[in-house]
C-alpha cells in the first residue's frame, strides 16, 4: 500500500511539473512574441504584487519577526533555486559543436580487368558429341549497385518560444547502415533533450527511436541508428527534439528524398 501511495504521489508530482513547464513555455512564447508588452505585463504585476504583501501586513510580520521569515525562506530559496537553474539555466547558456560529414562508403563497382582491355575476348567454341561447334558463351552484362539512401528535411520549432532551424539528414553510410546529421542546425535550449527518429508526421509518437541525448543546441552533429532499429526508412517520417524530462516537443524536421 506504501509503495503505491508513493508511486501516486510522485506521479502528481511530475503531472504537476509538466504542467507549470507547458504554462511556462506559453508565456515564454507569448514574451518572446511581445517583447515589450510582456516587460510591461512584468512591471506592473511585480508592482501589484508589492502592494498587495504590503496591504495585508505580510512585509510589516517579516519584519517584526526576521528569525521566522528567514526559518521560512531558507528551505523554500534551497528548493526552488536549484530547480529555477535547472529550468531556466538552459535559456542563457549555450553549446556549439562541429563534427564532420559521416562518409559515405561507395559501392564495389564490377570492372574489367587489365588482360580484358588489353584484347577483346573471342567466344570460346567447344566440341559436341556430333562434332558441331558449340554457341559461343558471351560473359554477364555488370550490374551497377543501387544509390545509398538519403533522406531530409528542414526543422521547424513547436511553437514561437521553442525554435528549430537547419537540415536533418537520414545517411545510408554502408548498406543497411544509417547516420542522422543535423547540419546549421538550432534549437532553443532546454533540460534533457534527446533526438529521436518518429514514424509519425506530428513529431515524437510510441515506437520512436531513441539516437541519443542532444550533444550541443547549435552546429554540425551525427547520430548513429541502432543496427536493425527499422526494417524499411520510408518507415521513418521526422527527425525529433524531445525534452524526455516535461515530454514536450521542441523541434521536428519531415524527411524527404532529397
Amino acid at each position: 500500500m506504501t509503495i503505491v501511495i508513493e508511486t501516486s504521489s510522485n506521479a502528481t508530482i511530475l503531472l504537476a511539473m509538466v504542467w507549470l513547464y507547458d504554462l511556462g513555455s506559453r508565456l515564454l512564447g507569448l514574451a518572446a512574441a511581445n517583447p515589450v508588452l510582456a516587460s510591461a505585463a512584468a512591471i506592473a504585476m511585480t508592482l501589484a504584487l508589492t502592494a498587495l504583501a504590503g496591504r495585508v501586513g505580510v512585509i510589516g510580520r517579516a519584519r517584526r519577526h526576521p528569525r521566522a521569515t528567514v526559518a521560512l525562506l531558507v528551505p523554500i530559496l534551497a528548493a526552488a533555486v536549484p530547480l529555477g537553474w535547472y529550468l531556466a539555466s538552459p535559456l542563457v547558456l549555450s553549446a556549439s559543436i562541429d563534427e564532420p560529414a559521416p562518409v559515405v562508403a561507395s559501392a564495389a563497382r564490377p570492372h574489367a580487368s587489365t588482360s580484358q582491355l588489353s584484347a577483346p575476348a573471342s567466344p570460346s567454341v567447344s566440341p559436341t558429341a556430333s562434332g558441331a561447334a558449340a554457341a559461343p558463351t558471351t560473359p554477364p552484362a555488370p550490374t551497377t549497385p543501387p544509390d545509398p539512401i538519403s533522406l531530409a528535411g528542414a526543422f521547424h520549432g513547436s511553437d514561437d518560444f521553442h525554435f528549430g532551424r537547419g537540415t536533418a539528414r537520414l545517411i545510408e553510410v554502408t548498406p543497411g547502415s544509417f547516420v542522422v546529421r543535423l547540419e546549421d542546425f538550432a534549437v532553443r535550449n532546454g533540460p534533457d533533450l534527446y533526438v529521436y527518429l518518429s514514424p509519425s508526421a506530428d513529431g515524437y509518437a510510441a515506437g520512436a527511436i531513441e539516437l541519443g541525448r542532444l550533444k550541443a543546441d547549435t552546429g554540425n552533429q551525427n547520430y548513429a541508428v541502432p543496427a536493425g532499429a527499422f526494417d524499411d526508412p520510408a518507415d521513418v517520417a521526422t527527425v525529433v527534439i524531445w525534452c524526455k524530462q516535461f515530454s514536450h516537443l521542441f523541434a521536428t524536421a519531415s524527411l524527404r528524398t532529397g
